[in-house]
């Protein structure tokens, strides 16, 4: 990259970009969440620690978290403008929205066969 672009970047208050610390954060940051991830499934859940049905939306929200990660530093959308952000933010709400329903019509379906 030029000076030129560096400085501009730097009037505009822009990032400095991914350092390798960073990095190793985000990183570590996700192997925790997956570790957790793997704790529930292979230890609390069939121990019967944690019931299923508690379990479902923990994994969601812990994956939903890891997504976040993934997308806001490693697709560099976290430095972004604004409106990018939310082009991306926005369909991801209603797309947790649609699961939302379509868990509870799910259940619906499954109280009808009993």
């Amino acid at each position: 990259m030029s000076t030129e672009t560096t400085e501009v970047h730097a009037e505009h208050g822009e990032h400095e970009g991914m350092t390798k610390k960073r990095i190793i954060k985000v990183a570590l940051i996700l192997t925790a969440i997956t570790c957790v991830e793997f704790f529930i499934a292979l230890i609390l859940v069939p121990k019967g620690i944690l019931p299923g049905h508690i379990a479902n939306p923990v994994y969601i929200v812990l994956t939903l978290f890891k997504a976040f990660y993934i997308v806001a530093f490693f697709m560099h959308l976290k430095f972004e403008r604004l409106s990018l952000i939310f082009a991306v933010i926005v369909p991801i709400l209603f797309i947790i929205g649609l699961i939302l329903v379509l868990t509870n019509e799910s259940h619906h379906w499954i109280d009808l066969r009993m």
